[in-house]
């Protein structure tokens, strides 16, 4: 006869004394890479990244488009940060070279407070205005 099968060894036994099978344990659900690849595709899909690089062809050229106008836009900015840069740097060096000139101006006795940049046609209409108002 047989040996009842006790319960200690983990086995479960049904109500009329048989063996109740176990589920079997799949390895490749318990496999550490397949979990640690399953972690890193749901990453992915929640960030949004396409690992598989399933696009269209029209999303392709779109974001290449993208791409192309923000570095563009970028290099529009830095050109114009560079020229106004330059250009500052000219004004002052300008300005700086005028106030030298002022300076060793004042020295010989000249003494024009504008620095000889007068309009020509500012003075001809001063003039005609003076005429005009010693005639009166």
């Amino acid at each position: 006869m047989m040996r009842p099968i006790s319960s200690s060894q983990s086995v479960m036994t049904d109500a009329q004394g048989l063996i109740v099978p176990k589920k079997l344990v799949n390895p490749v659900l318990e496999s550490i890479d397949r979990q640690n690849l399953h972690r890193e595709m749901m990453f992915n899909q929640k960030i949004g990244k396409s690992v598989l690089n399933q696009k269209s062809e029209l999303q392709r050229a779109l974001e290449k488009q993208k791409e192309r106008q923000v570095l563009a836009a970028q290099n529009l900015a830095k050109q114009t940060e560079q020229t106004i840069a330059s250009e500052l740097g000219r004004v002052i060096m300008q300005r700086a070279q005028r106030l030298e000139q002022q300076k060793g101006g004042s020295g010989t006795g000249a003494t024009d407070p504008t620095g000889g940049s007068i309009n020509p046609e500012y003075l001809n209409a001063r003039a005609k205005l003076r005429a005009t108002v010693d005639t009166k």
